[in-house]
């Protein structure tokens, strides 16, 4: 099974998560916008490390 490559609306959901951390993170002043950076970075280059971990993940 391929686990590096996760499913088009599960990316765009991704992406939309980590700005959306990042973006409350910048407004508050808050470290945690570094939270952000997984979700955003893992549906930008379309591979999910969790799907390797659990092998849970369709695709």
């Amino acid at each position: 099974m391929n686990y590096n490559k996760i499913k088009s609306t599960c990316r765009v959901v991704r992406i939309a998560a980590g700005l959306a951390l990042i973006t409350t993170g910048f407004i508050t002043g808050n470290a945690w916008f570094y939270l952000g950076l997984a979700p955003l970075i893992a549906g930008i280059v379309n591979f999910c490390p969790l799907c390797i971990i659990t092998k849970k993940c369709t695709v």
